[in-house]
């Protein structure tokens, strides 16, 4: 590992920078890693919504990743928004030539206003092709409920517990599905890996008042962050975790629309999180 880890981002732009590369960057740079980043797509949006993404070529996605690869030692890759299908098969032949880097893949369904940002084929190739080849993948519970069952229609209707047995089956060694986006008084985000697919590690959060832009993004580059810097897979997620509340509730307004998670809250606020450690079980 080198003194100053380094992560390798697979994402898209966000003007607005709430989501997207933008969010990996400072999130890891506030964390103490040095991002490095190939752009997949550039999207135009601000804290309101998404108007649309125009893919990079597969070609200029495949460039950018080899050269970084070929110059600086990656200690972990994270995936966010790949915007097209081709994208994801360029990453999948990437990630097979280095099969000693961890994988971080963050599956974005839609936004957080619910904008759609990845079509059928491209989820299914991501099964296909990335899952098996992914460290952790970090799905919230309604892209979790999307992405491991297609072809069943109602999609509320399926256990927890059971639509992580299913996409544990696509290969992923390990999973954490957020429960933000269920009507529950707390979040309930759930950790599961091969030793526990039946006992998840159960993380309960207060559930903070407001509408946040870059949540998941937040998470899975944290996440990425603690993996490089040495954690165990599962001690990254619950140290991600922490980081990732404690940004929403020092969040603040840049637009119209949703709030902006703060990634650097500790430089204007003296954090009390010692406090507010999470409860699980």
């Amino acid at each position: 590992m080198s003194q100053i880890p380094k992560i390798l981002n697979f994402s898209a732009t966000d003007p607005s920078g709430g989501a997207g590369m933008n969010a990996d960057i400072m999130t890891q740079t506030s964390l103490g890693c040095h991002p490095l980043s190939v752009v997949t797509g550039v999207t135009v949006q601000d804290t309101k919504g998404v108007d649309y993404v125009s893919p990079i070529d597969a070609k200029i996605v495949n460039d950018q990743a080899r050269k970084i690869l070929q110059d600086s030692d990656i200690d972990v890759i994270k995936c966010g928004l790949l915007c097209s299908t081709e994208n994801i098969v360029m990453l999948s032949q990437i990630t097979a030539d280095y099969p000693q880097i961890p994988v971080i893949l963050d599956p974005i369904i839609t936004s957080g206003m619910g904008d759609q940002l990845s079509t059928q084929d491209m989820l299914e190739s991501m099964l296909e092709l990335l899952f098996p080849k992914a460290t952790l993948i970090t799905p919230n519970i309604n892209e979790a409920r999307i992405l491991s069952s297609f072809n069943q229609k109602n999609k509320q209707s399926i256990d927890v517990d059971q639509i992580a047995l299913r996409l544990m089956a696509t290969g992923c060694q390990n999973i954490l599905i957020t429960g933000g986006d269920d009507i529950t008084k707390s979040i309930v985000n759930r950790f599961y890996n091969s030793q526990n697919k039946n006992e998840p590690k159960i993380f309960h959060w207060e559930r903070i008042p407001g509408s946040f832009h870059g949540t998941g993004c937040t998470l899975a580059s944290s996440i990425a962050v603690f993996v490089a810097q040495g954690f165990s897979i599962g001690d990254a997620a619950q140290e991600a975790q922490q980081y990732t509340w404690d940004t929403l509730r020092f969040a603040f307004q840049s637009g119209k629309g949703q709030m902006t998670p703060n990634r650097f809250y500790w430089m204007f606020n003296e954090s009390d999180e010692g406090n507010d450690e999470p409860q699980h079980h």
